[in-house]
């Protein structure tokens, strides 16, 4: 069964990627331009934290 959301957003994303002759740095271009536009309506999220446990490090030596 296919996805109608889907389908559409992967229609427009051809349609852009065509716009631009399949150029991977133009079509970001396009996308930051669009981006910057947006202003304030765009969310930018700061890193999450990772939770530490107190088993292991990532060398896999527990911590004291």
């Amino acid at each position: 069964m296919k996805d109608p959301y889907v389908a559409e957003v992967r229609k427009y994303r051809l349609q852009h990627t065509k716009q631009f002759g399949s150029n991977l740095h133009l079509i970001c271009e396009d996308l930051r331009q669009f981006e910057r536009s947006l202003g304030d309506r765009v969310v930018t999220l700061g890193p999450r934290k990772v939770p530490r446990t107190g088993a292991s490090t990532a060398r896999g030596v527990p911590r004291s």
